[in-house]
């Protein structure tokens, strides 16, 4: 006994076995005190309830059609003939269209609502207007119920109809085609309400889904006749209703119970339109008494054999519980085994886990790797081509393929966005695998992400591109708030992997080319076309140049959104603009090398401005990166306005504002000093005096457009700061010995 006791391990495998015997006698006991001869009498009474409320919901539904046929009458319009020339008369056609729309939106299962006149081909519906024979022999198709039919039907003389559920074929607003259960209700013609044939065609699963048939008793289902013992609607196809229906015509009361072999029929009769509902549930078990003591002697020999059982199976599982329990560290230690186990089993159930997931990011990572691989179109080892066979079937299964590179930006005011990489490309997978069954993401560095979409034909790529546009349109305001997107779409090549470096060569030639200042989601790389009006004015420049020198930061800034938005509204690529903003950039810099800014913060300023432009979506983030320049020199000129005193800042200016008006007294007043003490200061620093540097700074811009350009003399002298031509000429030939003309004549040295 007390080596029985040591053994917690036997003991507790048996009283487990116990626990779940008094559990099942407990419950057999439960069974066996409330038996089930009662049973049945509780569920039928309860399914009498329900039929009813069913009734009364069929009423109803049939109440709304009865109502929906009285106000299509009541619509305008008998005739839909202009009383003018007896034409065709459309603003009726189409009113009444928008009141039948209008009628059925609020009733669910309504399909659809018909209106035509006997003496009209025209059909007018909620959905729109059709020939009769097209909506009746092709959009609402069936074997009996066609155009002819109804143009029958309704030209004879006939009571309000409710005609049987059947298959219609039913062809969608994609041209697809589809089978659905419908119901006909035509209107009755014996008193006219109006010359309109009325027909409202009712969907049954729409109808049914409404009723809530699931609230009968298992089992059981229902079949529902009209007044004349016609068929309506069953949800049971093998019905024998041969005896049943004898029977009713037999007992005209309004309930009334039929039992036929092992089900019993309760039929039910409408107070609103006195339609027969017949209720078919299985009939009350058989020999209840005997079932009772069978399950009683069931219930004692299971426990008999439950507790030898019990007995049994503890000593038979005590020894490999032990095994298990020293496969999994426990040794043979003392305690609760089982407990044990569990904590072992979770243990090696998280290492598992664990594991896979290391896998899972090791395959992951090895697809990435072989994917990129074979973008940069170079031969490959064996080893890789071995590789690509392996996962060829994860990258294509259609016959064809696009690449996508979709691009995201972390907008600067919105820190709140805390997606990892493999959310991002998970988000993006789901927003195209609607438009595409196979898609492939990967991402290929920053926060771009490259996708293989498959497609079957040629013209899936426009769906696919619609699909992408409206996935970055939306996930901007909702998954992927806090982001701004968009993409740049390959052409369409064939699904083999040495086609992969062209259409990555597609992506990053469209990203270069695309266009500023077109707005888009997505850029399509068969539409790039080669822009090459490039806006790059001198003058401007120039103009801007001299606006730093002189402090001007705002005039500045005005020129680089002027320049920005002109090339903006000529759409020229990106890259191109991106080579303007960085000329324009190393122009400026020149004049921060006067300034108090050391090498590097130049560099930093350099560095970071390149980034910006390279980086930049539109035009936008360029010009804001260009003007940050200017601000910065801007900002550096005005801090060091010491430094304007000297020979290199004076010769500078010079240079830049030659051909404007540079009197002495303009210039005493930039430099923040007397005329007297700059011309001093000048002829001190430069050997000679202010007037003479002038003109010979003058005259050699001047020989340059001589012999550059095809400009007049008297243009010439206006550009290089000189009021009249007379005035020019006099003194390029007292400082060069020559007329400007002759020196235009002259050979080049």
């Amino acid at each position: 006994m007390n080596r029985l006791i040591a053994n917690r391990g036997l003991l507790q495998i048996f009283f487990a076995l116990l626990l779940v015997i008094a559990i099942m006698l407990a419950s057999n006991y439960v069974v066996y005190k409330n038996s089930i001869s009662g049973i049945y009498e509780t569920v039928a009474q309860n399914n009498r309830l329900v039929i009813k409320n069913i009734i009364q919901s069929f009423d109803s539904s049939f109440k709304t059609v009865n109502n929906l046929v009285f106000a299509i009458h009541g619509l305008p319009y008998d005739s839909l003939a202009s009383q003018e020339d007896g034409r065709l008369d459309m603003a009726k056609v189409y009113s009444m269209q928008d009141n039948l729309s209008t009628l059925i939106s609020s009733v669910d299962f309504i399909e659809n609502a018909v209106v035509f006149y006997n003496n009209a081909d025209l059909a007018i519906t909620a959905k729109g207007t059709s020939d009769m024979k097209h909506l009746f022999n092709t959009k609402y198709k069936h074997d009996r119920y066609n155009a002819e039919y109804w143009r029958s039907f309704t030209k004879s003389s006939h009571p309000f109809k409710l005609f049987p559920a059947d298959e219609f074929t039913v062809l969608n607003e994609n041209l697809s085609q589809a089978s659905r259960r419908l119901m006909v209700a035509v209107d009755g013609n014996k008193v006219r309400l109006s010359d309109k044939n009325v027909m409202l065609l009712i969907d049954v699963d729409g109808l049914l889904q409404q009723i809530d048939l699931t609230t009968m008793i298992p089992g059981a289902s229902l079949i529902v006749l009209d007044a004349e013992r016609n068929v309506v609607l069953s949800t049971d196809t093998n019905w024998d209703l041969a005896e049943v229906l004898d029977d009713i015509y037999m007992n005209p009361s309004r309930e009334a119970s039929v039992t036929r072999k092992n089900f019993e029929y309760n039929v039910y009769k409408s107070d609103y339109n006195d339609f027969i509902y017949i209720n078919k549930v299985p009939y009350q078990f058989r020999n209840v008494g005997w079932v009772t003591n069978a399950n009683l002697w069931i219930m004692i020999s299971s426990i008999v054999c439950a507790v030898l059982l019990s007995a049994l199976l503890s000593t038979y599982l005590y020894r490999p519980v032990k095994d298990i329990l020293k496969l999994l560290g426990g040794g043979t230690s003392k305690g609760n085994d089982f407990r044990k186990i569990y904590s072992g089993i979770v243990k090696v159930q998280q290492e598992n886990e664990a594991l896979q997931k290391q896998i899972e990011f090791v395959e992951a990572e090895m697809r990435r790797g072989v994917f990129l691989q074979t973008l940069d179109g170079y031969a490959y080892t064996p080893e890789f081509e071995y590789q690509i066979q392996q996962y060829y079937p994860y990258f294509f299964r259609e016959r064809y393929f696009i690449m996508a590179a979709v691009q995201l930006r972390r907008l600067d005011d919105n820190d709140s966005t805390a997606l990892s990489v493999e959310d991002l490309a998970e988000s993006i997978r789901n927003g195209l695998r609607k438009t595409a069954d196979h898609v492939v993401v990967f991402h290929s560095g920053g926060l771009q992400f490259l996708a293989l979409v498959g497609i079957d034909e040629s013209s899936d790529r426009k769906k696919v591109m619609d699909g992408l546009e409206a996935y970055l349109k939306r996930s901007e305001k909702e998954e992927l708030y806090g982001f701004k997107l968009w993409a740049c779409v390959s052409k369409r090549y064939e699904s083999k992997i040495i086609h992969c470096s062209a259409a990555y060569q597609d992506i990053v030639d469209g990203i270069r080319y695309r266009q500023v200042g077109i707005p888009r989601f997505v850029i399509d790389t068969e539409s790039v076309r080669y822009a090459a009006d490039i806006y790059f004015p001198f003058e401007k420049i120039e103009k801007l140049s001299n606006s730093l020198v002189s402090g001007k930061t705002e005039d500045g800034l005005r020129l680089v959104d002027e320049i920005m938005q002109e090339n903006a509204g000529r759409h020229i690529h990106h890259h191109q603009l991106g080579h303007i903003a960085k000329s324009i950039f190393y122009h400026l810099l020149k004049q921060a090398d006067g300034s108090a800014a050391n090498g590097k913060e130049l560099y930093r300023l350099e560095t970071e401005f390149c980034r910006q432009v390279d980086h930049a979506d539109d035009y936008k983030d360029v010009r804001d990166a260009l003007q940050d320049v200017v601000r910065y020199i801007g900002g550096k000129r005005g801090q060091d306005s010491k430094s304007k005193l000297n020979a290199a800042f004076i010769s500078q200016y010079i240079e830049l504002h030659y051909m404007e008006n540079l009197y002495l007294d303009h210039m005493a007043e930039v430099l923040d000093t007397s005329p007297k003490y700059f011309s001093n200061y000048f002829k001190k620093t430069f050997g000679i005096g202010y007037v003479e540097y002038l003109n010979k700074v003058r005259l050699s811009h001047a020989k340059e457009f001589l012999k550059q350009t095809d400009l007049s003399v008297a243009e010439i002298g206006e550009k290089t700061g000189y009021l009249n031509a007379s005035t020019f000429t006099t003194t390029f030939k007292k400082y060069v010995g020559i007329s400007p003309t002759e020196y235009r004549k002259k050979p080049v040295d």
